[in-house]
């Protein structure tokens, strides 16, 4: 795991989505095709904003999967994922494939169908966040650490849900789902490359638990700490209780 701190959010954003661009470049020149994990929310937005306008990429060679998406939400909502993805990334890049995850279906079958489509499709890159709760994708904790399944459902605690709603997706916390379909533990560090962007203070004690303590599911993120290759992109705020990373 290497951690990189920036000054602000928007240059957090602005090298994470250049060096998202560079190792999608590098799987293509390899392997003439690149797998890709896209994430949403707050953290992503300078992200993507720079990825889709990054040099030298085949998108007709990109294939994408879906981190995770809330169970019972129409497409509609301004707080669907996919709605998010299709606006801020795919309306933009020409993509060969896009696996999308739809939470208005039967759940289980969704998890069955996606997860079949990924296990062939080896992820080189995965963009993905920190939750204020420690979560990695919609794992909660205390996360499932075992699952081989690359999708389950999950349950989203309290937490989880007050930060949709301070992010101003929801009108209230009432109309937060409970459920989601996320992407499993296990599936996410299956990934040659984890980029993985947090930033902002109130992210900052969890920053400091998954990085700086033990890995533990009590704090899903702290499992990056074990790949080989997960980049952590910080600004001043969210880095701000580390020691260790100074």
């Amino acid at each position: 795991m290497e951690v990189k701190i920036f000054r602000s959010k928007h240059e957090l954003g602005e090298a994470a989505g250049k060096d998202g661009g560079k190792f999608i470049r590098e799987a293509i020149g390899k392997k003439g095709k690149a797998n890709l994990i896209l994430a949403t929310g707050v953290s992503q937005f300078e992200i993507l904003q720079t990825l889709v306008k990054e040099p030298g990429i085949d998108w007709g060679k990109v294939v994408c999967f879906h981190l995770d998406e809330y169970i019972g939400l129409a497409e509609t909502h301004p707080a669907s994922f996919r709605k998010y993805l299709k606006e801020r990334f795919a309306q933009y890049v020409p993509v060969r494939e896009f696996h999308y995850l739809n939470g208005e279906i039967d759940e289980e079958a969704e998890c069955k169908r996606v997860g079949e489509l990924i296990r062939k499709a080896p992820i080189d890159v995965a963009l993905v966040g920190i939750g204020e709760n420690g979560h990695l994708a919609f794992n909660d904790p205390p996360a499932d650490f075992e699952t081989e399944d690359p999708y389950i459902v999950v349950n989203l605690d309290e937490t989880c849900r007050k930060q949709q709603l301070g992010e101003g997706w929801f009108k209230t916390i009432a109309d937060v789902p409970r459920q989601a379909i996320s992407m499993s533990i296990r599936q996410v560090m299956k990934s040659k490359v984890i980029i993985c962007a947090c930033p902002d203070g109130r992210k900052a004690k969890a920053v400091k638990t998954c990085l700086e303590g033990p890995v533990s599911n009590l704090a899903p993120s702290s499992i990056l700490q074990e790949h080989r290759k997960a980049i952590i992109y910080l600004d001043r705020e969210s880095s701000a209780l580390l020691t260790k990373y100074k």
